[in-house]
């Protein structure tokens, strides 16, 4: 076989295999998309393309006052919101003082999160309950924040903490013979070095609260209280009154601000900031 041919058919497969995977994520998109646009409640009778296409379910998640997606909306944003920020911020202290310090403990407390990390979240649930319970933050957007923020620690700081490991520690003493503390060289010098790394845990944990439902459904109790993934729920739950169209047009709505985020991140996302720092 020559290379030419040979160099052809790696092209061929590539591109099959993207085509595969274009149509494996693309398929229940547009099935989802479609069904949200049927003006009926049934799942059986809706089609991927619907002959009588209408926004009803999107007027009535909007403007219907029976629904609270609205509130469910703005509950998940502002959950999403303080989960992405406090996480970058108690990950990057915690990444910062491994990466930096020498301290006793420190080999077992990076030995610590990577054992975390092995354990899937739904172990500890009935132990978070009984915590929040006792503080009186059972049924509190508080309450499932600080979950997230603790279980976004030890799954990120060893990434972040990797990240600060490649940053030329001759930075930091420049900065120290120049007079800069240790707080000053982390939110001055450091972080701003760090930004893709940042900012792929930023969109991570916004995107969880988004994303998640077992969580909220066992912290969370009132509807007023309720996230996007366990108000929609509701529309799909009942036996006597499922409604996946609509179910469809609210998760259809979930992307919006995943998608925002992303876009404005994504130049971080795909660039290392740490290319050349100690050059010039």
């Amino acid at each position: 076989m020559s290379r030419k041919m040979k160099n052809t058919l790696e092209v061929t497969g590539i591109y099959l295999f993207i085509g595969i995977m274009f149509v494996v994520i693309a398929y229940p998109l547009i099935w989802t998309l479609g069904l949200s646009l049927n003006p009926s409640s049934s799942l059986y009778s809706a089609s991927i393309i619907p002959e009588n296409w209408s926004f009803t379910h999107y007027k009535w998640l909007f403007f219907d006052p029976r629904s609270d997606y609205l509130l469910w909306y703005k509950n998940t944003l502002i959950v999403a919101t303080a989960t992405s920020f406090f996480s970058v911020l108690f990950v990057s202290l915690t990444a910062y003082a491994f990466s930096r310090y020498r301290f006793a403990g420190r080999k077992n407390g990076l030995y610590a999160f990577l054992v975390l990390q092995m354990f899937p979240v739904l172990m500890a649930m009935v132990a978070l309950y009984i915590l929040l319970n006792t503080v009186g933050l059972l049924d509190s957007l508080v309450g499932l924040i600080i979950v997230y923020v603790g279980g976004a620690i030890p799954m990120n700081a060893f990434l972040v903490k990797g990240y600060f490991d490649t940053i030329p520690r001759e930075l930091d003493e420049s900065a120290r013979i120049d007079g800069a503390g240790h707080f000053r060289i982390l939110f001055t010098i450091m972080l701003p070095l760090a930004k893709p790394i940042l900012a792929v845990v930023a969109l991570f944990n916004f995107m969880a609260p988004f994303m998640d439902f077992i969580l909220p459904r066992i912290i969370l109790r009132s509807s007023e209280n309720y996230t996007l993934a366990l108000g929609l729920f509701n529309f799909v739950n009942d036996q006597f009154a499922n409604n996946f169209t609509r179910f469809a047009a609210g998760a259809i709505l979930i992307a919006l601000p995943i998608a925002t985020i992303f876009l404005l991140l994504q130049r971080y996302l795909v660039s290392g900031l740490t290319a050349g720092a100690t050059k010039g």
